[in-house]
């Protein structure tokens, strides 16, 4: 740029400022009417905002339309009173199954409780069984008989060194 240029872009520059300084002072001298004017049209947005806020707020039943989208889903916007009453019976009958699911489930599980314990009982009894049929066999045995009646000297029992045989008995 060139001097006389930069001279030019300089005054114009400064022309632009005392015409805005003007119109500053001009609004200065008609500020109290352009306050008034200003205070008036924040106000109207006020207005209109707190009756829009109370229309939404409405609870009476506005008109809505009848396709469902995911975005009035996700809203609750489909869950209205007038909805509510017409499906009345539908919603008391998913209360119903739900509180019949929840006792099942509640009785199944103190079912399962009662028969894990009861085949914790049948595997003890099981096992005494076990043992006191092994004890009684043991106690069964005929060198043990011997050995407990030798010892309390009751019997004069001994075990036999021949062998077995059979008598014959001839009939009439």
């Amino acid at each position: 740029m060139s001097k006389d240029e930069k001279t030019i872009d300089a005054r114009e520059v400064l022309e632009e400022l005392k015409k805005a300084e003007a119109a500053k002072l001009a609004e200065a001298a008609q500020g109290t009417e352009a306050a008034q004017e200003d205070e008036a049209k924040q106000e109207e947005p006020a207005v209109n905002l707190h009756e829009a806020i109370k229309e939404q707020a409405r609870e009476d039943e506005q008109e809505h339309s009848t396709t469902f989208t995911l975005r009035k889903i996700l809203g609750g916007d489909f869950l209205t009173a007038q909805m509510l009453r017409r499906q009345i019976g539908v919603v008391l009958l998913i209360l119903i199954f739900i509180f019949i699911y929840i006792s099942n489930r509640y009785s199944c599980q103190k079912s399962l409780i009662e028969i894990d314990q009861l085949n914790t009982e049948l595997t003890d009894a099981k096992y005494k069984a076990l043992s006191s049929a092994s004890e009684l066999t043991e106690k069964c045995r005929e060198s043990n008989v011997l050995n407990m009646l030798q010892a309390q000297n009751d019997s004069t029992l001994k075990i036999p060194t021949q062998p077995p045989y059979i008598v014959e008995v001839k009939g009439d």
